[in-house]
Order: C-alpha cells, then structure tokens, then sequence
C-alpha cells in the first residue's frame, strides 16, 4: 500500500514539475520570438507563461512549506507539520473525541449493530463450521503444549489441599453413620456376619473343651465335653434368636449405639480433636504431590488423545455444540434480541467510557511520530491531492497573466 502511494505521489509531482518547465519553455521561446517578431500574439502567450510560471512557484513553495523546508532553508512559517506535531496530534485527538466519538454520532450506528445475524450467517455455512471447530481445537491443544505442568500441578495441588481441608469430616462422618442406621444398613451387615459366626462357633466346640481343660481341669475330667456342647448350643440358639427377631435386643442395643456414636463424633471436642490432627497429618501438599501428578498427567493424555482421534467424545461434543449454537442464533428470535441488547449496551457504553482514552492514544502516537515520518506518512496521503493545487496555481497564474496582459493591451491600444 505504501509503495503504491509512493509511486502515486512522485508521478503527480512530476506532472506538476513538468508543467513548471512546459511554462519555462514556452516563456523561453517567447523571449525568443520576442527579439525577431512584433506579434501581437506572442506577448499574450508570454504573459500566460511567465503568470504560470509564477503560479506554479507559489504553489510549490505552499505545499512544500507544509512538509518541510523548500530548498533546506529554514524558512519561517515552513516545515509546519513538524513544528506542529504535538498541537496536531492533540487537535486531531480533541477532533475526533467531539465529532465522531459522541452519543449522536455512536448510537445511530450502534442501534443497527447485529452481531447475532453476522454471526448466525456465518455458523450457517458446513465450511465455516469446521473451520470453527478446528481452530477451537487448535487453540485448546495450544493451551495445553503451552502450560507448565509444574505451575499446573503446583496449583492443583495447593487447591486440592484447599478443598480437602475445607470438608467437614467430622460432620461427614457422623451423617454416614446417622444415614446407615435409617437405611438399617448395620443390619443387613448383622445378618451377613451372624451366619458366619455360628458357624465358627460350631467349629470352635473343640477349641472351648481345651481351654475349659487348661483353666479347669477337674471340671474337664468330669464333663468337659458336655460343658463345651452346651455352651456352643447356648451360643448357636443365642444367635439363631437374633437371627429370627427383627426386634431383637442385640439389634436395637447396636442401633442405639451407632446412633450414640454419630451424636458423638459430631459433638465430641475430643473427636474434633482427632479429625484436626487427622486433617494436618494427612492431607499436606506433600502427601498430595504424587497423586495430583499422576491426575494432571492422566487429564492432559486423555485431552491429548481425544483432539487427535477423529471420532472423539470430546470432538463429537464440540460439533454437537456448535450445530446447537448455530441452531439457537438461527431460530430462537428472542435470544438473539437479548444478545444484540447486550452487546449494543456494552459497545456504547465501552465506547463513550473510552472518549478520552481514545483522543489521548491519538495524540500520544502522532506526537511519538519522529517529525520527519509524521511529514512523509501525511504527504503519502494527501500529497497527490496537493499537486493538483501546484497544477491549478500554473494554470490559474497563467489566465490570470493572460487576462492582466489583455486588460493592458486593451488600455493602451
């Protein structure tokens, strides 16, 4: 764009140079035939060249004073662009802020603003949907070759420390306890041991008639077997009672003391004593470093694995949001009045908040310009414009010669 401009600038000041020396000549060929003729006509077309000429000089030395010094010579009042930067740059700013950035201005465009069409338009389009959904993916992938996974595993770790000394464990063990004794749970794991139990007991008649021999062996000699088949049955019906009796003492003194238990925990400072010491103990960043590793290295392998596979879980979401958002822009009218509400208030709003950052920006960055690149970057964009007025000054210089000339002529003739 710039080299464009460039040529652009350098083929009208040649135009309008070239008309300068077109003057320069036909004045020099006047002069000329001036010296051997005495037509009339050779004065009038004089007048209008040495006028051009005039013109075209004036002209030239107007617009060059404006980027710079004509010739390097410093010249007042020339080279003003440089001389005034820093009131141009705050001028332009102040200009700017006031005329375009103000809520006349803003909100008529604002008000036609709908992002929500241009946006649904486009999601309307299979290619821009995948284009959509491969750089989303790409962006994720990027997030994750670009994370520090010490950074990560340091942050997991200290939030997983966080979370799991925030738990009330205390309170969580009691409310375990508490919803097992409503579900009956202890039981249901009463009448799995209970059978177990017997039969250990009948395997255990033995094992009772040697320990009655080794405590009491005058009453093993003389019904040990007796006392230990007895004592197993006693056991046997014991826990057969149990076993048919929902309402049995045993099940009501261990539901009472579960309960007691939960009550306990929950209101015992010695139980709160313990899970505090518990809590420090265990759940310390470096009891944690070894399982948050082998976590974050899991999630990153399976995020890995399921951007690269074609037929992902996590790719088939992705699409299935996508279709769902486009859906939602196309069809649902009164989502996308909300969402251009939204994003029309928030555009005035950031916009007229943003005034005098805007006008600041502007006179900071013309006012950083080195003088000489402000010059060039104003002379590329109006440059070309401003040769027309050294073409019009030889032009207009030269009639206005001509018609001076004709005016004289007229008098005197």
């Amino acid at each position: 764009m710039a080299d464009s401009k460039e040529k652009q600038l350098k083929k009208h000041k040649r135009i309008a140079s070239g008309l300068f020396f077109l003057m320069a000549l036909i004045y020099g060929i006047m002069l000329y035939l001036e010296q051997s003729s005495a037509a009339v006509w050779i004065g009038f077309v004089k007048s209008f060249s040495e006028a051009g000429m005039v013109g075209a000089l004036a002209d030239w030395f107007a617009v060059t004073a404006l980027f710079r010094h004509p010739l390097g010579l410093p010249i007042p009042h020339t080279n003003l662009i440089r001389r005034k930067q820093k009131d141009l740059g705050e001028n332009l700013g102040l200009f700017v802020k006031e005329n375009f950035l103000n809520p006349e201005n803003i909100r008529p465009y604002i008000e036609k603003l709908d992002v929500v069409k241009f946006v649904s338009d486009w999601l309307n389009n299979d290619k821009n949907k995948k284009v959509l959904e491969e750089e989303t993916i790409g962006f994720i992938q990027k997030i994750i070759r670009d994370l520090d996974d010490v950074e990560v595993e340091s942050f997991l770790n200290r939030k997983a420390e966080e979370l799991l000394k925030s738990i009330d464990y205390q309170k969580l063990a009691s409310n375990g306890i508490q919803y097992l004794v409503e579900r009956d749970e202890q039981n249901k794991l009463l009448n799995q041991i209970l059978p177990q139990l017997k039969e250990y007991v009948q395997e255990s008649q033995g094992l009772i008639r040697e320990r009655i021999s080794e405590n009491r062996p005058f009453i093993a000699f003389l019904a040990g077997k007796k006392i230990s088949k007895e004592l197993t049955d006693g056991f046997i019906e014991f826990i057969n009672e149990i076993q048919k009796d929902n309402q049995h003492f045993v099940r009501r003194k261990l539901s009472e003391g579960l309960t007691k238990f939960s009550a306990d925990i929950q209101t015992s400072e010695e139980w709160s004593r313990k899970f505090a010491q518990l809590k420090d103990e265990l759940i310390v960043q470096k009891n944690l470093e070894v399982y948050i590793g082998d976590l974050w290295a899991g999630i990153k392998q399976m995020l890995n694995d399921n951007l690269q596979e074609e037929d992902s879980a996590l790719k088939d979401y992705l699409k299935k949001s996508i279709a769902k958002l486009s859906k939602n822009l196309s069809e649902d009218k009164e989502l996308g009045l909300r969402i251009n509400r939204w994003i029309r208030h928030f555009a005035y709003r950031m916009i007229l908040r943003n005034r005098s950052e805007v006008e600041m920006l502007i006179s900071t960055t013309v006012a950083g310009w080195e003088g000489k690149e402000l010059s060039r970057k104003l002379e590329l964009e109006v440059g070309k414009d401003l040769q027309w007025i050294r073409v019009n000054g030889t032009l207009v210089g030269g009639l206005v010669g001509l018609l001076i000339h004709t005016i004289s002529y007229l008098l005197t003739h």
